[in-house]
């Protein structure tokens, strides 16, 4: 059969390019034993591909079986699949056969199979890959020949990483994946399927059957359709039976919508005639990259000069108050602020000019260094034109003296340093 007498048999409306090679995997794989992973969100349709696999298959003859997972109790899952035993637990006063021994040589269709618990994904696994299973209760090993096929509106990959899906499992599933559109990106087949069911309606209640004005067409392909197929069939049904006449206006057809605010601006009417989603040009999304890429770059590569800047000041301050010789001087720290702050455009070539009118702010040392800064008044660590760390150094030894009146062992645990390196400063600085 051909792609289209597949779809007419199976009622599948519209041109969709997705849509048929959905159809087309389905009808490849029909007639082999491979899982199928279905994915697509709820109301697209995947139970109609589940059937075009079984019905094209060497099982057609066989049971068909179509589980929603998401709709059996957590607890009771596993039995209402593989069965139980009499005793087994609470309620199970006889044994009882599950969906997989009943459809023994069939197909069994596992919808919303990421709601299924982790035991359960367990025992899944088992069966497909040996074809064995244990009833609820019962030690026997139990062997069915069944062909599963399972769907999901959830990305499975995710939940793999949050511990709520098995890999293995999803790997051993994830054979053959068949993925269905949403109806919002279905373009014209969304006004096809709203005539087709305005027909089947129209049968159903002996009416005439709904009919989109001008202006309201457009409504329809702007709408999100949250609920897809499903909820533009009951959209229509609810029209064909409320409203009086057949016309329908855009502002009938927006009081009818189920969620009001669920619009695509995006989507535009082309040149054509037809909608489709309306995207930023290639050159446009160049720029735009271009330009996140350029920022970034450049915020990075400042905070690691602020970062070796902060770094040199702090072992600056650490080498003389250690007696070390092994840092930077005071014209190499010049020199390499110049180089990081220095304004091309400033002659000069001063820096307490040459990145800002106003004066530049040193970033902070380390927390103990200069504890004695954030509580002493006004001593706000700023850039001097000489950048002289001696006189930085002198001043807070001279600030927190005054700070304890002398006590020069508070003075010492204010700055940070010991008792021994405070008299030997002091010394050094005549300050004693």
């Amino acid at each position: 059969m051909t792609i289209d007498q597949v779809k007419q048999r199976f009622q599948i409306i519209g041109t969709n390019r997705e849509v048929n090679t959905a159809v087309e995997i389905a009808m490849q794989v029909a007639p082999t034993e491979v899982t199928v992973l279905i994915t697509g969100e709820n109301g697209s349709g995947k139970d109609v591909f589940s059937k075009i696999i079984h019905q094209f298959s060497k099982r057609k003859h066989e049971t068909f079986i179509a589980i929603n997972c998401g709709a059996i109790p957590e607890g009771t899952l596993a039995s209402e699949l593989f069965g139980h035993e009499k005793g087994a637990f609470t309620g199970a006063y006889e044994s009882r056969k599950g969906y997989f021994e009943e459809a023994d040589r069939g197909t069994i269709f596992l919808d919303e199979i990421a709601e299924m618990p982790l035991d359960t994904q367990s025992q899944l696994l088992r069966l497909l890959e040996n074809g064995e299973y244990l009833r609820v209760g019962s030690s026997k090993v139990l062997r069915a020949d069944v062909r599963v096929i399972a769907a999901t509106n959830k990305n499975l990959v995710d939940l793999i990483r949050q511990g709520k899906f098995r890999e293995d499992l999803y790997f051993r599933l994830n054979t053959v994946t068949i993925k269905v559109p949403a109806l919002r990106a279905r373009g014209s087949d969304i006004e096809l399927l709203f005539n087709y069911f305005a027909m089947e309606f129209s049968d159903k209640y002996k009416r005439d059957p709904v009919i989109l004005t001008e202006d309201a067409v457009p409504l329809i392909f702007k709408y999100r359709w949250p609920g897809n197929i499903r909820e533009l069939r009951n959209l229509v049904e609810k029209l064909s039976v409320l409203i009086k006449g057949d016309i329908i206006t855009e502002a009938i057809l927006q009081d009818n919508l189920m969620i009001k605010e669920s619009y695509l601006p995006s989507l535009v009417r082309s040149a054509d005639g037809h909608y489709g989603k309306e995207q930023p040009s290639r050159t446009e999304f160049d720029q735009l990259q271009a330009m996140f890429y350029s920022f970034g770059k450049e915020f990075t590569e400042m905070k690691k000069e602020i970062a070796e800047l902060k770094k040199m000041l702090f072992m600056g301050i650490r080498g003389r108050e250690n007696g070390d010789t092994d840092f930077p001087s005071r014209e190499d720290f010049t020199a390499r602020s110049k180089a990081i702050f220095h304004d091309p455009y400033d002659d000069e070539d001063d820096y307490s000019h040459g990145y800002s009118d106003q004066p530049e702010i040193l970033p902070l040392a380390p927390e103990k260094t200069f504890r004695a800064m954030r509580e002493i008044h006004d001593v706000t660590p700023v850039i001097e034109e000489s950048l002289s760390l001696e006189k930085m150094e002198k001043n807070l030894i001279s600030r927190a003296l005054a700070k304890y009146n002398g006590n020069r062992s508070k003075a010492a645990l204010e700055l940070g340093i010991s008792e021994r390196t405070l008299y030997r400063k002091i010394k050094n600085y005549d300050l004693g």
